[in-house]
């Protein structure tokens, strides 16, 4: 059996955190009805966190330690940002823009975070986009666009439109600013993330005298952030490890997609053949990134960092240990790499950021 590529292996870490996510929409917008925004970012995070801080300590119990480099005061800085941008202004802009669309319009109108982070990844990033990369993003765009048209319940006002699409500008920046911390344990970085969105939304949500939810609401917003949010973020940290934010964004177009389906389950109707065909639209863009091959020579300079590897990848055979570990054993350690140059197919991970 023809092992997975690198790409390929990235873009189904990249649907699984889209499924995650998307599927959990509307049903934020039914739990949170009559809850104020930051009430519900607050839960949102929360879930999320609690659930990465519980299995952070769950890997610590069973002695799992030494498979992910660890994050340091240093990272705190961007972290704020990232949580200030991801975990707190997102979802409040989206739990507001959810109270005036349905959850099909707003499921769908998140197609605009591909269009952002990819933009994004290649502007600040200067992430390679290449031609393929380009015809995913518009063909995963253009499904989104068809769906929108065809939905029957899928109006919003230009408001709740506008607050959703300003949500997903600030998970686009988000996405793009929290790169370099997808090198990190992506546990602590969703528990640290998490905790500190939702402090700041209890905090505004307190200061606003928001209503406190019932029992059965609090538990479902929770529970969607721990899956639809703290999961989905830990996956899409390991796809952008071997993507890049350019592309992992692309593929996570088709969250909104997902959601939408899961609001037809609600007994929201959506539009026939319009889902239809955007559907294919969507898989055939996800094709596209499951069959790009980027393979060149290249070469690597001397390099000394701290990141997961395995010594069987092709770039970790060149330093030794006291314990030489099993090849296919994930663990991290400070690191030295003697320059090299070769060809093999590889994504944007950390010893493929090039230009081109």
């Amino acid at each position: 059996m023809r092992p997975i590529g690198p790409i390929a292996r990235g873009v189904l870490l990249a649907l699984a955190a889209a499924a995650s996510f998307g599927l959990t929409t509307p049903l934020i917008q039914r739990f949170g009805a009559n809850l104020g925004p930051f009430t519900v970012a607050a839960l949102l995070y929360a879930g999320a966190s609690g659930l990465a801080g519980a299995s952070d300590l769950v890997g610590r119990f069973q002695g799992v330690q030494g498979t992910e480099a660890p994050l340091t005061r240093s990272n705190l800085p961007r972290l704020l940002v990232v949580a200030l941008f991801g975990a707190f202004l997102a979802p409040v802009l989206l739990a507001s823009g959810l109270r005036a669309t349905s959850g099909t319009g707003a499921s769908l109108l998140l197609n605009l975070e591909a269009v952002f982070t990819v933009g994004l990844g290649a502007l600040v990033h200067r992430e390679p986009v290449g031609g393929r990369v380009l015809a995913a993003v518009g063909v995963i765009a253009a499904g989104g666009a068809i769906v929108s048209a065809g939905a029957a319940t899928g109006g919003a006002s230009i408001a709740g439109a506008g607050l959703v699409a300003l949500a997903t500008l600030a998970w686009a920046l988000d996405n793009t600013l929290s790169r370099p911390l997808s090198e990190l344990d992506p546990g602590q970085v969703v528990a640290g993330k998490g905790a500190i969105g939702a402090t700041i939304s209890l905090v505004v949500a307190q200061a606003r005298h928001e209503a406190l939810p019932a029992g059965f609401a609090a538990f479902g917003l929770l529970t969607c952030g721990a899956l639809g949010y703290g999961g989905s973020l830990r996956l899409y940290l390991r796809a952008q490890r071997i993507l890049g934010s350019a592309r992992t964004g692309s593929v996570f177009a088709v969250a909104p997609f997902l959601g939408a389906l899961t609001a037809l389950l609600l007994r929201e109707p959506l539009g026939g053949w319009a889902t239809a065909a955007g559907g294919m639209l969507m898989a055939f863009g996800v094709y596209l990134h499951l069959t790009e091959a980027h393979d060149h020579d290249h070469e690597h300079p001397a390099l000394s960092h701290d990141h997961p590897h395995r010594h069987d990848d092709g770039h970790h055979d060149d330093h030794v240990h006291a314990e030489i570990p099993a090849p296919g054993v994930a663990h991290t350690h400070s690191h030295s790499h003697n320059p090299r140059a070769h060809s093999h197919a590889h994504g944007e991970d950390i010893h493929h950021r090039h230009h081109g």
